[in-house]
């Protein structure tokens, strides 16, 4: 029996559970359903795609994608403590203020001036914000590319207008991985009120009429039964939150009646709305000489990593972005290139053979809205993921755009100069036609799921501002599907911010 129970120990989880035992009045269980040892390619950033498809990796994809040529997509989710925050590449990007606008006009109390003492708290101490610490000078020269195709210059990439070009700053500390785990839960776990458990499957919500009581865990194959006495907290992730609720009966009556799982309490939303950034681009050969980080897993790299922390391994290979805008009458950016010094093919899982350069493409703002969907009772069974990438049309104009754009800038110098022939799409692909083919081949997710669980007032959304699921009692969401729109950056530090901003509306109810 404990006063709070936490789902989940990725990002979200770990936020809360440091952030609430700080009352050494207030008792928390946190459950992780993946394994409590880490494995070292976790600590070593170069290396976190060797992470897809393991013990730690729930390893799930998408059904079919019918705009991507009828693909079923990789679909990476961390599943260990620290869960995707464990496994992402590190960018601290979290988008531009005018997201908060729409965030507030779904949600009220979401605006910019609401979220940014939260970012701020963060960042002092707990979230570190760093430059890389043996960057290419390849994403140097993209960066400066990218000004001669037209792009302004930005020194820091979260100013709150973050339009233009600009190397990212990471979550590392003296060259390895530093996520929540290190900053939040680590130092919380030394405190007698967390109790943390690992390999924990939730299989069900409990609940006492219309009140969350406790959860239902799979533990060494026997389920047993969690009580708490103040609330149950959902931080599983925008996939799993949603199908976790979907399991416990709390979903769209047609979805769970399809699997012959009882409607406990009916909500529309619930795995609905699922939005998520899509990427394409360009893969660009190297000249002869010009070395990348295809040759970082080297003995003397690696060595240089173990004993001083240094070298191409310390890269997030995402080193340098570019936030633009496609057209002038766009409030804010809608497309974001992605530079790696590094040949990144067939989703991260094929390794590098030769040397070149990748620069990605990704749709911020896309149209297109997909689902999660629960398609057994048995909570073993992975849900349907349908991302429903370039639904709409007009995703797929964008991204073409965008890879004309990153054309441009692979010929700028002073890029260009150490360029040679294209990989992918190919210098023989110039019509439209042949590039709206290639990005229908090569398109993937950029592992920013939100908006399955969405905060908001109207019949859809499933949660209050204060993350609260609408109907009842003591049970809250809290992480990145509660999003109820993308952010034009990346979801990692937004998300730190919304469970900061959560473990304060916790804290309040206390009073």
């Amino acid at each position: 029996m404990h006063d709070y129970v936490i789902v989940g120990a990725g990002t979200a989880g770990c936020v809360l559970a440091a952030r609430l035992t700080e009352d050494p009045g207030v008792s928390v269980l946190l459950l992780e359903a993946g394994p409590g040892r880490r494995k070292l390619d976790v600590r070593i950033p170069a290396a976190f795609s060797r992470l897809y498809r393991t013990e730690v990796d729930w390893g799930l994809a998408t059904v079919p994608q019918p705009e991507l040529d009828g693909r079923e997509l990789v679909f990476p989710l961390g599943r260990m403590l620290g869960g995707c925050a464990s496994m992402n590449a590190m960018i601290v990007a979290r988008g531009n203020y005018r997201d908060y606008d729409e965030w507030e006009a779904a949600a009220p109390g979401w605006a910019w001036d609401d979220v940014k003492p939260y970012y701020d708290r963060s960042a002092q101490g707990p979230f570190p914000m760093v430059d890389q610490r043996d960057r290419s000078p390849l994403s140097d020269a993209f960066v400066q590319a990218a000004q001669a195709a037209g792009i302004p210059y930005r020194a820091d990439l979260n100013d709150p207008d973050n339009e233009g070009a600009g190397v990212v700053r990471v979550s590392q500390k003296r060259g390895q991985r530093f996520s929540v785990v290190d900053g939040y839960l680590r130092p919380a776990r030394r405190r007698p009120n967390l109790t943390v458990q690992t390999g924990a499957l939730v299989t069900r919500v409990l609940l006492d009429g219309s009140r969350a009581a406790g959860l239902s865990v799979r533990v060494n194959g026997s389920e047993e039964e969690v009580t708490a006495t103040r609330g149950v907290i959902v931080a599983a992730g925008a996939v799993h939150s949603p199908h976790l609720l979907q399991l416990s009966g709390i979903g769209p009556q047609d979805v769970l009646g399809a699997v012959g799982i009882a409607v406990v309490h009916e909500l529309p939303g619930v795995g609905e709305g699922l939005r998520d950034h899509v990427a394409a681009g360009i893969v660009v050969r190297t000249q002869p000489g010009v070395e990348t980080l295809t040759s970082a897993g080297k003995l003397t790299n690696v060595l240089r990593w173990l004993l001083f922390r240094h070298g191409p391994l310390t890269s997030n290979l995402a080193e340098a972005l570019a936030f633009v805008r496609s057209s002038p009458d766009l409030p804010a950016p809608d497309i974001e290139l992605v530079f790696a010094p590094v040949p990144f093919e067939e989703e991260g899982l094929k390794e590098p053979t030769e040397h070149g350069i990748t620069i990605g493409v990704v749709q911020l703002q896309p149209k297109s809205v997909g689902s999660v969907r629960v398609r057994s009772a048995d909570p073993l069974m992975p849900p349907s993921i349908d991302p429903a990438f370039l639904r709409e049309p007009e995703d797929a104009d964008a991204l073409l755009w965008g890879v004309k754009l990153a054309r441009r800038v692979a010929a700028a110098e002073p890029l260009a100069s150490s360029l040679a022939d294209e990989m992918l799409p190919g210098d023989d692909v110039r019509d439209d036609d042949g590039l709206l083919a290639h990005i229908r081949a090569r398109a993937q997710t950029l592992y920013h799921p939100v908006a399955s669980c969405r905060m908001g007032v109207d019949g859809q959304a499933v949660v209050d501002p204060e993350l609260r699921v609408h109907g009842l009692e003591g049970l809250r969401v809290v992480d990145a599907s509660v999003m109820p729109y993308l952010p034009r950056g990346h979801t990692n530090w937004p998300t730190v911010m919304i469970a900061e901003r959560a473990a304060d509306f916790i804290s309040a109810e206390r009073v």
